[in-house]
């Protein structure tokens, strides 16, 4: 297992330093979020789920997260949880793989299929 600290609310994304990368991302509504980290693209469950705490990895409503022995090139995600409200705009689905909205490149894997990704559920 990773060991982790409570990280930094900047920059947002993932940002690499020589002791691991800090992961930083604004969710306003959430009332809680994973960061799943993956060995292979083509893996279909994480390798790793580190759940941030709500009061120690929350700074205003920027959540983050230091893991420490990361390297460039760790294929992660998000799994974000919150109110499935669409009526005042909010659509969370807890089942989702989030990519990061700040990240810098996307690893998409083999049997990714978009209109399986766009129904609810876990796909």
């Amino acid at each position: 297992m990773h060991k982790t600290s409570t990280g930094l609310s900047y920059p947002l994304g993932a940002s690499v330093s020589p002791d691991g990368v800090n992961f930083s991302i604004f969710a306003q509504h959430a009332i809680a979020i994973e960061l799943l980290l993956f060995d292979d693209i083509n893996d279909a469950r994480p390798s790793h789920v580190f759940t941030l705490d709500a009061t120690e990895n929350t700074t205003f409503y920027y959540w983050h997260l230091f893991a420490y022995d990361l390297k460039p090139g760790q294929i992660y995600a998000y799994r974000v949880f919150g109110p499935n409200a669409p009526e005042v705009g909010l659509r969370f689905d807890s089942d989702k793989v989030l990519i990061d909205p700040y990240g810098r490149a996307v690893a998409v894997p083999e049997a990714y299929d978009r209109e399986s990704a766009a129904r609810p559920g876990d796909t």
